[in-house]
Formats: C-alpha cells, sequence, structure tokens
C-alpha cells in the first residue's frame, strides 16, 4: 500500500489529478487515514488507472469514462460509444487537413506573389435560391459592363411587373471556364425572388442550386479590378489541391448603377470540391 504521493510517481499522474478522480469516484483510494486523511491506493489499481488514462487519451470525457469502466454497460453500447469517438475523431482529422491545406496555400501564395494579398479566401455554404434570370453570350470584354446593365434592367423590369419580391442582391453566373474566356462568354445575370412567377421566352424562374463548399472572396471598388479578385480565388484553390466545381458567381452586397464605384462591394464565390 503506498502513499498517495509515491503512488503519484509510480503512476506518472499527478497528486492533484488523483485527487480529482477519488472526488468524482473515477479511482477511489483502497484506504483514507481517518486522523491524517492520507490517501493510500495498491499497486493492483493500477491497472484501472492506465484504462483512464488511455481512454482519456482516446479523447473521452472523464463522465465517459466513468461509463466505460462501469460494469453494468453491455458490450453494444460500450461499441457505440467507441464508434461514436471514431467519428468524431474522424471529421477531426478531416478538418485538420483542410486547415493544413489553407495554411499552406496561403504561405504559398505570399511566395508567389512576394506580399499578403489583400484578398482574404474562405469557404462557405451558400444556401439555394429562387431566382428569376436571364441567360446570354457576351461577345467580348468591351460589351460586358453594358450587356449586363441590359440584362439585369430586363430581368428586375419583369420580376417587378409579375409582382415578385427582391429576396436579395442581385448576382451573375459566368458559366465558362475560370479563367473566364476573352470572347463569346457565357453569362447569366439573376434576381432573387421570394415566390415564384411565370417564365418567360427570355426568362427562367427557378432554384439555383445551394453550393455545400465555396470559396469565396470580397472586392471593394471599381469593376475595373474585379479580375485580381477571380485570380486571387482560382489561385487560392489551385493551391488548396482543390478544383472548381461549378459557375463562378459574383453576389453584389454594394452596389448602386450611378453610384461611386469606389463604394461597390462584390463578393466572388467559386463552387469547390476536393481533388
Amino acid at each position: 500500500m503506498f502513499k498517495i504521493g509515491v503512488f503519484a510517481q509510480v503512476s506518472r499522474v499527478s497528486i492533484k489529478t488523483l485527487r480529482h478522480y477519488d472526488e468524482i469516484g473515477l479511482l477511489k483510494p483502497i484506504h483514507v487515514d481517518e486522523e491524517s486523511g492520507y490517501r493510500h491506493y495498491a499497486l493492483e489499481q493500477l491497472p484501472r488507472l492506465n484504462r483512464i488514462l488511455a481512454l482519456k487519451d482516446l479523447g473521452f470525457s472523464l463522465e465517459q469514462i466513468g461509463t466505460l469502466l462501469s460494469r453494468d454497460v453491455p458490450p453494444e453500447r460500450l461499441r457505440a460509444m467507441l464508434a461514436k469517438k471514431q467519428d468524431e475523431l474522424r471529421r477531426q482529422v478531416q478538418d485538420e487537413t483542410a486547415r493544413l491545406a489553407r495554411v499552406e496555400a496561403r504561405l504559398t501564395q505570399i511566395e508567389q506573389e512576394g506580399f499578403m494579398s489583400d484578398y482574404d479566401v474562405i469557404v462557405k455554404s451558400v444556401p439555394a435560391q429562387r431566382v428569376a434570370s436571364i441567360r446570354e453570350t457576351i461577345p467580348n470584354w468591351e460589351q460586358v459592363t453594358p450587356t449586363f446593365n441590359r440584362l439585369f434592367d430586363e430581368v428586375f423590369g419583369y420580376a417587378v411587373q409579375n409582382g415578385a419580391k427582391i429576396a436579395g442582391p442581385a448576382l451573375d453566373l459566368w458559366h465558362d471556364d475560370p479563367e473566364m474566356r476573352p470572347q463569346d462568354m457565357n453569362v447569366e445575370a439573376c434576381v432573387p425572388i421570394q415566390e415564384p412567377i411565370q417564365a418567360s421566352d427570355r426568362v427562367q424562374v427557378y432554384e439555383l442550386p445551394g453550393v455545400a463548399a465555396a470559396a469565396c472572396t470580397v472586392h471593394h471598388g471599381t469593376f475595373d479590378t474585379i479580375s485580381n479578385a477571380h485570380q486571387a480565388v482560382i489561385r487560392w484553390v489551385e493551391a488548396s489541391g482543390c478544383r472548381i466545381a461549378g459557375p463562378g458567381r459574383e453576389v453584389y452586397l454594394q452596389y448602386e448603377r450611378d453610384g461611386d464605384p469606389a463604394d461597390y462591394v462584390t463578393e466572388i464565390q467559386y463552387p469547390v470540391e476536393k481533388v
């Protein structure tokens, strides 16, 4: 029989920890001196203590460990608890692996550009939304702004005339490759609406699918430099070991046709998936 200090040295567990295990009933001393209050332990208790430490190392809470050590717990429940912990640990590994990839992508970006980019890329989910939209081909870059102005005027006008309530900021989709080809660009101007309305020969009405994982960044200012934001996201995706899995989106969070371009706020979104 050993005093708590000696048992702590033998087991390589602190006296404070042993006292705590005693208080919560996880590992009781075999004897407590009535006069001094000293706790005494036996070497036969080491296997139980080692099991406690092993289960703690697996990530179980002390409360869960108490349940796992109970003789009344059926094997089915023990297996279920271990399987649940296995799933939790796998998710943690996946999350940390993804975080490591993001750190490596940021390092690659700094090494390539020589400075910290103005664009911070995050991954988030994008919910599905009902939209009224017009899809068209833009012949060249000079026609991008006038074409989008015309398309948004048309789709907004159609939605309002048909009694639709606008449900969020307008957005566009670029259906071509991420590099955005310099001519014959397949684009779509979308206006989120609350309730469905009748479609027409020109205007589609449908639910734009949600995106489970989208690489996103925010561009402040004129559209003349918005390609820098697109390129920042594309480089980040490539460095992260992902690939683009759908049309890129521009969401016009803050925009007025005749406003100051310096005040524009646009979010760039690219659906992504692991390679």
